[in-house]
């Protein structure tokens, strides 16, 4: 059973150090699987593939941390809503948890009434990981690490930020992506946006965490 832990606003450093104790309880066994839902105060993060010229300049006054997980360049910020998954993947078996991931925030976003899809990533592409609409602009970021059999890390969802920023800096090492949010897709379509409470029920729900 995947365990929901509902988190408010956590700042990235602060999130950061407790991470490392929630897959030390998983790897003990002190803990179950749990998801993690929160959201951080503004931060961009990249992992160590990133090139420094992805990331914004320093004008852009918004901090950059380095973290250890797969992925480049992201931003968080107040209205994106942010999932930590700390599973023990020898108790799941055989599994793509990131497809895992995937095929569930579309299985979620799509009960709200987005339809979403997932991209294969050609040979010798950037990855193109994620949530996409279908005309491919990005809406979900996933970026993970596995140590020891046990995720850490995870994904996040642009239920309402501030899509500025996303201007300043390369995201995700694609050059090229238009980033985009669950409200300006509402907008298009001439409805309201979903409630971050709603996005949270609806990934719990497709994630199977109670």
């Amino acid at each position: 059973m995947l365990q929901r832990v509902e988190l408010g606003e956590v700042e990235y450093e602060v999130a950061a150090k407790d991470m490392k104790t929630w897959v030390a309880e998983r790897i003990d066994g002190d803990a179950g699987d749990r998801l993690f839902l929160l959201s951080h105060p503004p931060v961009i993060t990249y992992g160590p593939r990133t090139s420094l010229a992805d990331l914004p300049a320093e004008t852009a006054a918004i901090p950059t941390v380095a973290v250890d997980r797969g992925g480049f360049a992201t931003y968080h910020g107040p209205g994106q809503l942010v999932g930590y998954l700390v599973i023990d993947l020898k108790r799941r078996g055989p599994v793509d948890i990131v497809r895992w991931v995937e095929n569930g925030l579309i299985e979620a976003l799509g009960t709200l009434g987005f339809p979403l899809i997932r991209r294969d990533t050609p040979r010798g592409a950037s990855s193109l990981v994620g949530v996409w609409t279908e005309d491919h602009r990005k809406l979900c970021s996933i970026g993970m690490r596995i140590r020891h059999g046990v995720t850490s890390h995870g994904f996040s969802i642009n239920v309402d930020p501030d899509m500025t920023v996303f201007h300043t800096f390369t995201t995700c090492g694609l050059h090229d992506v238009t980033m985009v949010s669950l409200a300006e897709l509402a907008a298009e379509r001439g409805r309201p946006a979903p409630t971050e409470a709603e996005v949270r029920a609806a990934v719990a729900t497709a994630l199977g965490a109670v």
